[in-house]
């Protein structure tokens, strides 16, 4: 069974790092999830306003946020069970990191897309 991954952040812009990241991980094999509350499909995927609203469990997280928006999401990533979250460049912040272990959330800073072996430029 794949692991399921939220892209929180996910975006229908080609072009955004939070369509790459749902692109790349659905190529490396994952159930994707894409999270945001502006879209209602992103790639073909049903679109979630939060992982609160997403039915069963997710195994991991992967925020393409400002740390701003970080910060209001990361309780709800904590009551949903997720305890991987990764941080990718620019969504990183002390106080987020923080927030995290704090929530019992070991936050992984660095970028998603590369740790499962793809390119981000390539697509």
């Amino acid at each position: 069974m794949s692991k399921i991954v939220a892209v929180i952040g996910a975006s229908s812009h080609r072009h955004k790092f939070g369509n790459r990241a749902v692109r790349a991980f659905r190529q490396q094999g994952y159930t994707v999830i894409p999270i945001n509350p502006h879209e209602t499909e992103v790639e073909g995927l049903k679109s979630y306003a939060s992982v609160l609203d997403v039915p069963g469990p997710i195994d991991m997280a992967s925020l393409y946020l400002p740390p701003h928006l970080g910060e209001q999401v990361i309780a709800e990533i904590a009551q949903k069970g997720i305890a991987e979250v990764w941080l990718n460049p620019g969504a990183e912040s002390d106080e987020l990191i923080a927030h995290a272990k704090a929530l019992n959330i070991q936050p992984i800073v660095a970028c998603s897309i590369v740790a499962i072996g793809e390119n981000p430029y390539r697509l």
